[in-house]
């Protein structure tokens, strides 16, 4: 054999040593699907009850993995959920206390333009790992209105198509296609991937496509017919995903996780249904047909009762999560995804970073005693006195600790308490009859918010945001 053959010879049998020690190294480290869904109510699945609506996709990760009943995430809104899902912490240590809009409004409200790129990033610690990332679907972690907020390929991934983003929209229905695509490219690859499938539905403009229409044409009631029908489409995308894993032969492999950013949309009012149009999706049907239930839960989005945080949360993997098994006892939190991910990857927190959240890895498999250390915060706009319209909106900061939740209105002079273990429809306020326990979780709310920032620092002002300061108008 000459030399060049020899060569030829040795680089071939590198190649081949590599080849086969990628997929075992893969094998190693589990991939993670994290589908996020967007104003799901709690009771918006037919595996929890729902009247019309059908979702036999997600009611298939149900059947095939564990569905956890007290998950909460960790505001009643949008931009502060997925940035404690980002960061492992609670979005108030950002001064993200609401959604993401034009740059006057969130000035007004004391919040950043948009999310630190250098905060802690679940994304970024998983990246560097050497898991293949990405996102697909809503951002908002920024927003369209903003063409200098940084884009999701500065956080960590890999790839992404997103929008609520500065950049191209990518259309609401291409996500499960772009995450198919990037599930078979990092299986080819034999790199474990972490991907974000972030859903639309059923956030407004309610995006309609005929076919779902059809199955629910014989309903008489024209919003629960577009309500059904937008759930409808985003479980068959749910379906596409899965049905990825199957043909890939990597589901066993893959921990997928389906849950929402917060609790089902409600007009305050009678609505009269007609169309709108959203500057990062397009025309669609208006808040007229959000026809999302929370399971009886009180509140609903934009609420810190449990109608409002408390959402469907439902893990599969297979060998290592429990089957058809429902858990209504442990407490998990969106703020607890981090440093769970990181467990589940391997992946040691840095040196420098203490998450709000701990890791539930032993909670998803079942072995762990359903209690927490950490105390639970939320902290978001209330309008106090109540509304009227919105009885359940008042609530500005609220704490959760073991069984016990406290809720107060932002000068914390009115009260309320609740034993959400055994009560977890709020209907017994039980602070004059637990004085002490009210004042105990009082106290940890008032050392909570002495630790939270003034206001937002660090390089998230857009352009416009600083040429309007320096000519004195903020």
């Amino acid at each position: 054999m000459n030399m060049q053959n020899q060569m030829r010879f040795i680089r071939l049998n590198i190649w081949i040593l590599l080849t086969l020690a990628a997929p075992l190294a893969a094998a190693d480290r589990p991939n993670i699907l994290f589908i996020f869904a967007d104003d799901w109510g709690w009771g918006d699945l037919s595996c929890h009850g729902h009247p019309y609506v059908k979702t036999p996709n997600i009611d298939r990760l149900a059947e095939e993995g564990t569905d956890f009943h007290r998950f909460t995430v960790a505001s009643g809104v949008c931009s502060p959920s997925r940035t404690a899902v980002m960061t492992g912490h609670f979005p108030a240590r950002y001064n993200i206390d609401g959604h993401f809009a034009w740059v006057p409004s969130n000035a007004k409200r004391n919040m950043p333009d948009w999310l630190d790129p250098e905060a802690p990033l679940l994304s970024l610690m998983l990246q560097e790992s050497g898991y293949a990332t990405a996102h697909y679907g809503k951002w908002h972690l920024a927003n369209n209105m903003i063409p200098d907020s940084p884009v999701p390929g500065e956080y960590g991934f890999d790839e992404y198509g997103a929008f609520n983003c500065a950049g191209e929209q990518i259309p609401v229905h291409e996500d499960s296609q772009r995450a198919s695509a990037f599930i078979e490219k990092s299986a080819v690859a034999g790199k474990p991937f972490f991907i974000n499938v972030w859903l639309h539905e059923p956030h407004t403009p309610f995006h309609t496509v005929p076919k779902y229409e059809w199955r629910f044409r014989h309903m008489e009631s024209e919003e629960d017919r577009i309500y059904a029908s937008v759930l409808s489409h985003a479980d068959d995308r749910v379906g596409e995903l899965l049905d990825t894993l199957d043909r890939l032969d990597i589901a066993d492999n893959t921990l997928v996780i389906f849950s929402s950013d917060n609790g089902p949309a409600r007009a305050s009012g009678p609505t009269e249904l007609k169309l709108m149009y959203d500057t990062a999706t397009g025309a669609g049907w208006n808040l007229a047909a959000a026809k999302g239930i929370t399971g009886g839960r009180k509140g609903y989005k934009a609420a810190l009762f449990e109608g409002g945080i408390g959402v469907p949360f439902i893990a599969r993997w297979p060998g290592k999560i429990a089957a058809g098994a429902v858990d209504d006892q442990s407490l998990i939190s969106a703020v607890d995804l981090l440093p769970t991910f990181c467990e589940i990857a391997g992946v040691d927190l840095p040196d420098d970073y203490t998450p709000d959240g701990v890791s539930q890895v032993s909670t998803l498999k079942g072995t762990a005693y359903p209690s927490r250390e950490k105390p639970l915060f939320w902290k978001m706009a209330g309008a106090w006195p109540p509304r009227d319209a919105k009885p359940d909106h008042w609530v500005s900061y609220a704490v959760v600790d073991q069984q016990w939740k406290l809720v107060a209105n932002e000068d914390r002079s009115y009260l309320e308490l609740y034993d959400i273990a055994g009560d977890p429809y709020e209907q017994s306020n039980l602070v004059e009859a637990k004085p002490e326990v009210a004042r105990q979780l009082r106290k940890k709310i008032d050392r909570w918010i002495e630790t939270l920032p003034e206001k937002p620092t660090g390089n998230v002002f857009s352009a416009e945001r600083l040429e309007g300061t320096a000519n004195g108008r903020e």
